[in-house]
């Protein structure tokens, strides 16, 4: 089978999906194209714009099957290069836009929603990495509609309903790898993006509780960092410096470096404010760190409750989970950890053969 596989926002995630996914088959001829993860406005809107005058040769070659992500412009992609008009499509969302967090500085705008509304509508078939994922979109979509002055046609979320599935993005192999713990105090990893997204306050509040609280600890700060971050990542950073609990801080390049951080840690956390699927984490969990996460997102369809705090003062049930792990590891005991087995490239390969297939087969069978 002759795939063309767009990203247009090839942001760390997509990009390990979409490698992932290549890898996974082989067997198909894929033809991908991407776009760096920069420039977020212009990108959604103009990648369009870009791929059909830039790359229209590469357009035009005939294919059985588009794979693209959510922030590809389908329609106007297809409006553009009618080669691609009749191709089936199947769109895979790694997140969508109404249930992502508006950071204080970005500019207020119902455009990235449009889009997320107008892909799944276009598309044959609908993936979502998570149910948390594929619910918000729903519910957010609904309430876009509601809102819109006339002209809207009925049943439209309906429509979209009826060709959607969850299939996370799958692990690969290599993450699977033995824990190894120390006697050391307790090893804390937080490994991901620097940005306000994911929650360094909350991150910042638990760390000035386990510190009152005497907890015993070593805190790893690791994940992609930006030219501008947060300045609360500054304010943790001095804060176990002073009390001696930093261990690795900023990103780790070597990948066999990273992977034996987490292999060496007891727990991985998230303070996310959203988290789709939760990668990192994952990896973490991979490595048999224990999960420490929030009780919201996708978190609540991953994991049991044992390893979730509650939504209620958050900080604080974050700082008794690590309580509780802590008082585990004095006293000799293994920390829990739960097979995700079930999320590996083995395990997931022939759902994505068979949403290949339904897309394909349109409507939906």
């Amino acid at each position: 089978m002759r795939i063309l596989l767009l990203s247009a926002y090839d942001a760390m995630s997509h990009r390990y999906w979409r490698q992932g996914l290549v890898k996974a088959f082989p067997e198909h001829q894929w033809t991908v194209l991407s776009l760096p993860p920069r420039y977020f406005a212009w990108r959604i809107r103009g990648n369009s714009l870009s791929w059909a005058f830039n790359e229209r040769a590469t357009l035009e070659q005939p294919y059985d099957l588009i794979v693209a992500t959510s922030m590809v412009d389908l329609t106007g992609l297809k409006g553009l290069v009618p080669a691609l008009a009749n191709i089936p499509t199947l769109v895979y969302f790694h997140e969508n836009q109404f249930a992502y967090p508006e950071s204080a500085h970005a500019v207020k705008s119902v455009e990235p929603q449009i889009l997320n509304l107008y892909n799944a509508l276009a598309a044959d078939r609908v993936v979502f990495n998570s149910a948390f994922n594929r619910d918000t979109l729903l519910q957010g979509a609904r309430k876009l509609l509601h809102k819109l002055p006339d002209q809207v046609p009925p049943n439209l979320v309906a429509l979209i309903e009826q060709k959607t599935e969850v299939i996370p993005v799958p692990l690969p192999a290599e993450v699977f790898c033995p824990s190894k713990p120390s006697t050391d105090p307790l090893q804390l990893v937080w490994n991901h993006r620097w940005e306000y997204d994911k929650g360094p306050e909350l991150l910042k509040a638990a760390v000035e509780q386990m510190l009152s609280n005497n907890l015993d600890f070593k805190l790893h700060l690791v994940g992609q960092q930006f030219r501008h971050t947060p300045k609360v990542f500054e304010d943790i950073k001095q804060l176990l410096e002073q009390h001696q609990k930093l261990g690795r801080w900023g990103h780790i390049e070597s990948v066999q470096e990273y992977r034996a951080l987490l292999q060496g840690s007891d727990a991985v956390l998230s303070t996310a404010l959203h988290d789709f699927q939760g990668i990192a984490v994952l990896e973490g969990v991979a490595a048999g760190c224990t999960p420490v996460v929030p009780d919201r997102l996708a978190y609540r369809e991953l994991f049991a409750a044992e390893y979730r705090y509650q939504e209620q003062d958050e900080a604080s049930s974050l700082m008794h989970k690590l309580q509780h792990l802590e008082a585990l590891k004095q006293a000799g005991q293994s920390l829990p950890c739960p097979n995700i087995e079930h999320l590996s490239w083995d395990a997931l390969r022939p759902k994505y053969a068979k949403a290949f297939s339904k897309s394909i087969r349109q409507p939906d069978g």
